[in-house]
């Protein structure tokens, strides 16, 4: 398999810190788990000068965080190196009003702080600009003209991608179209963001499906590399903890779409009806519940709730699966193996490597309800090894952490690759 793997439980090389490591500004919206894991390995180095956001605060609680967005807008990093752009993002929060105005707003949001980061970039010291998908055109123009380095990360598939393989499931299962809603993107933000990707000196990517979906002529002259997200901390399993049940339980986490594979799932259940498999669905429903139920109605809903929950119901089944169509890397693969399921996943979600197949997971090709249904009758049938299973899925977690990813991204930007020194 291609791409960049980590080996597991291998003693970690140490390295001297060099003093003139370069100096980051990182730039990003909304502050998503990754971006929080390279803030704080950069903080750790003292290698960040500043982090442009929207709305979002350091060095303790705010209590406005904290009722506004539940603490997520809160960094472990010193408050004085954040510059905030908060208003957009403050009037899409509270925004009431159909999905076509949440997204106008969301863009606006983007735009305004890439506007903010390219007007300030003049008065820094960085070497790198770290930035993301939507949200550099301006501030990458600006870096190149100060001569700042400008890394790029894409979390998830090429736009082009996308788009060619939703607008096939559009074909596929028309009654499931609203629930595509990337087919429906303006021109002008496609501009926008190949020109992020023209504009990079060097390009980060969560898995091998995203890398092979940026266009040939990018990759062939900006360097490239995949670094893995890292997984939650791995509880304890107790075993008594777990719902007593019959039925070997499956779980569905993300977004109730067809980009997510919900349709093929549906179909693969409707197979197994005389199989002792039950289907739960965590997530936000992209249409009337009725319009799921009419589809398939032998499922449990639970609705979007916090990380802690969500563990807790991970630990109450025996399996994730996730046939997505179009992802970046789902994060929700690597919580579920901390929890102990093992999954059953497509090469689009973005996580071939962290599938030992048969024993940690199972991997299935997009749209093939039949191999769906044929693993997770595989998976009934190990199910007395339960026990061994949910170890070896912690264990394989564990193989990602997110300081490695972190280092990776800033090793990768590194102007000199001597600056650090391998300790023999």
């Amino acid at each position: 398999m291609g791409g960049t793997t980590y080996p597991s439980m291998v003693e970690e090389k140490k390295y001297p810190i060099v003093k003139s490591l370069p100096k980051f500004v990182v730039s990003h919206p909304t502050g998503n788990t990754f971006v929080r894991a390279l803030l704080k390995q950069l903080v750790n180095q003292n290698q960040l000068e500043k982090f442009f956001t929207t709305i979002g605060f350091g060095d303790g609680t705010n209590p406005f965080v904290e009722y506004s967005c539940g603490g997520k807008r809160q960094y472990a990093i010193p408050d004085k190196i954040i510059s905030r752009q908060w208003m957009p993002e403050f009037a899409r929060l509270f925004l009431k009003g159909d999905q076509a105005k949440k997204r106008h707003k969301t863009d606006q949001t983007y735009l305004a702080l890439d506007r903010k980061v390219s007007c300030e970039l003049g008065n820094l010291n960085s070497l790198v600009l770290h930035a993301y998908e939507d949200g550099c055109h301006d501030s990458f123009s600006r870096a190149k003209e100060l001569g700042i380095q400008c890394s790029y990360e894409l979390p998830i598939v090429h736009w082009a991608t996308a788009r060619r393989l939703l607008c096939e499931e559009a074909d596929r299962f028309p009654e499931w179209e609203p629930t595509l809603e990337s087919t429906r993107e303006p021109e002008a933000k496609l501009f926008r963001k190949d020109e992020e990707l023209r504009l990079a000196d060097r390009i980060t990517c969560p898995s091998q499906f995203v890398l092979d979906s940026i266009p040939l002529e990018i990759r062939q002259k900006t360097p490239c590399q995949i670094s893995h997200f890292g997984s939650p901390l791995c509880e304890p399993i107790h075993f008594e903890r777990h719902i007593k049940s019959d039925n070997f339980r499956i779980l569905f986490v993300g977004s109730m779409s067809q980009r997510k594979g919900l349709a093929d799932l549906f179909k693969a259940m409707k197979s197994l009806k005389n199989e002792p498999v039950s289907l739960s669905i965590l997530g936000q429903p992209s249409m009337p519940m009725e319009f799921y139920q009419k589809q398939f109605s032998e499922f449990e809903y639970f609705p979007p709730c916090s990380n802690k929950k969500v563990r807790e119901i991970m630990k109450m089944h025996d399996a994730l699966v996730l046939p997505s169509i179009v992802e970046g890397r789902a994060l929700v693969q690597q919580e579920a193996l901390s929890c102990g399921l093992s999954i059953l996943v497509t090469p689009n979600a973005g996580g071939e490597d962290l599938l030992d197949e048969g024993i940690t997971g199972h991997l299935v090709p997009i749209r093939s309800p039949e191999k769906i249904a044929e693993a997770i009758t595989t998976m009934v049938v190990n199910r007395p090894n339960k026990e061994e299973i949910q170890n070896l899925c912690q264990k394989k977690a564990k193989e990602y952490s997110w300081e490695t990813y972190a280092q990776k991204v800033i090793d990768f930007n590194l102007p000199n690759t001597e600056q650090r020194l391998e300790i023999t």
